[in-house]
């Protein structure tokens, strides 16, 4: 029953990226990156291998090593020193189920939500939502702990934090 199932997973999986293979995207390059970004927020700041912008009022930076071929979207949410082990292990149990494509990490001795990918692999719409959901896992830290990209359940909050990732997908439809 078991290898029944992992064959229809991967032959279902291998059909539905058969599928967005068809679907045609320039691929993804640090000025693609910024012109998405500008989309999002057109007061972002670009740097050297950085870029700011905000969302709702939220500050995101955005780094990158277009030779390593890896950015970061991150923000910051508190001091690491602060959390308690029963927070700490609040964090690593969302970034196993409500924190999806975001993650929490811990550097610099802060806490930070975050999006990893490869720049060359990266689409616009994972971009989009990397950023969103990077910035819905910092504000619901301390009470959903979800990135809003997808919850089970009956409440409110899927809702709100999926709003956000709508968005600003709306926002970078054009790029």
């Amino acid at each position: 029953m078991i290898r029944a199932f992992a064959f229809l997973s991967i032959l279902f999986a291998t059909a539905a990226f058969a599928q967005d293979a068809d679907v045609s995207e320039p691929p993804m390059t640090v000025k693609r990156m910024e012109e998405i970004v500008q989309a999002l927020d057109p007061d972002a700041q670009f740097g050297i291998n950085a870029m700011q912008l905000t969302v709702e009022d939220v500050p995101v930076a955005i780094v990158y090593d277009a030779f390593a071929d890896r950015m970061r979207a991150m923000v910051p949410i508190r001091a690491a020193s602060a959390m308690s082990p029963e927070d700490m292990m609040r964090v690593m149990q969302a970034n196993f189920d409500t924190a999806l494509d975001a993650r929490y990490a811990v550097a610099q001795g802060r806490l930070w939500a975050l999006f990893l990918h490869p720049i060359e692999a990266l689409e616009r719409d994972q971009l989009i939502s990397g950023i969103g959901q990077t910035v819905n896992l910092a504000r619901s830290y301390g009470t959903a702990f979800s990135s809003g990209a997808g919850q089970y359940g009956a409440g409110d909050s899927a809702e709100l934090h999926r709003q956000l990732i709508e968005r600003l997908l709306d926002k970078g439809q054009d790029i």
